[in-house]
């Protein structure tokens, strides 16, 4: 895969437990906090797979724990779509310095966050688990992934935002459909922290509970499915609506510019 290092590139982590997808308007927005369901105890899942030269770690096949505690129900493919495409639908893909212009971002509820690495690919499989993989190539396939890093001012959480683009809206909107309602079995992989940015790595055993990467949300754009993955950095944190606070408003913020750049905005 080619990649371009703007900052720095990285992990993954697995979660599992269940869901609640809300639709907000036009767009659709999922946001999932996994926990094992018996009195709020955390579940552990596999351990994280070792950072490869790769910047996106080839994550684990979901368990058979992650596949029973996956959320059901089903989603309408046109819940996450614009209500009308845009005529230039042929317009490049949004571009990683597009998606990501700032590296310090300050949202409009005021809080502040640093995007402290930054990786993309047109090599998609390599930042999307092998479920997400194979639905890909049952359609045109996947033109870039971009994936970016922030963390808040304190760096007690970090937040993983992903673009993933495609060369068909149909093929978006099967991604998102599959992920809204699944989405252990279609993450994408978490970008791993540098040592030079400060944020420690993940307290071994804690991948996939709620405190340390646990909330996972999601929205559509026109031809691409834009992930957020929180996680409180110390591996703890039961402050569930904060971490939410900050990974959805990380993702509107992304969805944002991607959705500005392919509805004929200045890029």
């Amino acid at each position: 895969m080619t990649f371009d290092d703007h900052d720095s590139r990285g992990p993954r982590s697995t979660a599992g437990g269940a869901a609640a997808v809300a639709l907000l308007g036009a767009i659709a927005v999922g946001t999932v906090l996994y926990t094992n369901g018996d009195g709020g105890g955390e579940r552990a899942a596999p351990p994280p797979v070792s950072p490869s030269p790769s910047p996106f770690p080839s994550p684990a096949p979901a368990t058979s724990t992650a596949a029973k505690s996956a959320p059901s129900g089903t989603a309408s493919l046109s819940a996450g779509a614009p209500d009308a495409l845009p005529s230039p639908l042929v317009r490049p893909v949004v571009r990683p310095e597009q998606a990501f212009p700032e590296k310090h971002v300050r949202l409009k509820d005021g809080s502040r966050y640093q995007r402290v690495g930054l990786a993309t690919t047109t090599d998609c499989a390599g930042g999307l688990s092998a479920e997400s993989a194979a639905l890909v190539d049952r359609g045109e396939g996947c033109a870039r992934l971009t994936s970016a890093l922030f963390t808040d001012v304190e760096r007690r959480s970090r937040t993983t935002v992903t673009v993933a683009s495609f060369r068909r809206a149909e093929d978006a909107s099967a991604v998102f459909a599959r992920v809204s309602t699944d989405p252990v079995a279609h993450r994408v992989v978490p970008l791993v922290p540098q040592p030079e940015t400060g944020l420690p790595a993940v307290p071994p055993g804690s991948e996939g509970s709620a405190g340390s990467a646990g909330l996972f949300a999601q929205l559509m754009t026109v031809r691409s499915v834009v992930f957020a993955h929180g996680q409180w950095t110390d591996g703890a944190g039961p402050e569930e609506a904060a971490l939410a606070r900050r990974t959805q408003g990380l993702l509107r913020y992304v969805h944002d510019h991607v959705r500005a750049y392919e509805q004929g905005g200045h890029g």
